[in-house]
Formats: C-alpha cells, structure tokens, sequence
C-alpha cells in the first residue's frame, strides 16, 4: 500500500489494548538532522466552541505505532499529553 505523509490526516488513531479512539492524525514531527518520524500528534479538541481554547495535543511516540490499515493508525500505549501551540510555528 502507498501512501503519502499528507494522507495520514485522514487516517484515526486507536489503541490496541482496549479499542479507545483517540482522534485523527494533526501533525507529524521529524527528526530533521535523521529524516526520521518522532511522533504522531492529534490535536486537542476544542471546549465550548473554541471559546474556552483546547485541550492538551495527545503525542504519540513513532514506537507506539504498531500498524497501519486503509483508514486507521492502531497503537500500543497511552498518549503523552502536550500543550497546544499558540500562533504561528517557528
């Protein structure tokens, strides 16, 4: 299967261990100097429409990743939370 790093947007996270979802794909942070994936990250949700800001990102270690299917990404372990990113990205 082929596919692109703009394609894991569209693709969902769940956990092996006990079926919970986590959310969709956000970003992916690399290892410039490697060229190698870090980590996976599913932006926090949204609390009362954006108004109150969002919650913590979920950040998910590229060895946590244990396959990858049509539609879903399936892990193995929790998240490690982080806070969202405020304005532009350096």
């Amino acid at each position: 299967m082929d596919s692109r790093m703009a394609d894991l947007r569209y693709k969902e996270i769940v956990s092996i261990t006990d079926g919970s979802r986590f959310g969709y794909v956000g970003d992916v942070e690399l290892d410039l100097g490697t060229g190698q994936v870090r980590s996976l990250v599913v932006p926090g949700r949204l609390r009362l429409f954006g108004l109150l800001g969002r919650e913590e990102d979920k950040v998910f270690p590229w060895e946590s990743v244990k396959r990858f299917g049509e539609d879903i990404i399936l892990v193995d372990g929790q998240a490690a939370p982080r806070k969202p990113r405020r304005g532009r990205r350096e």
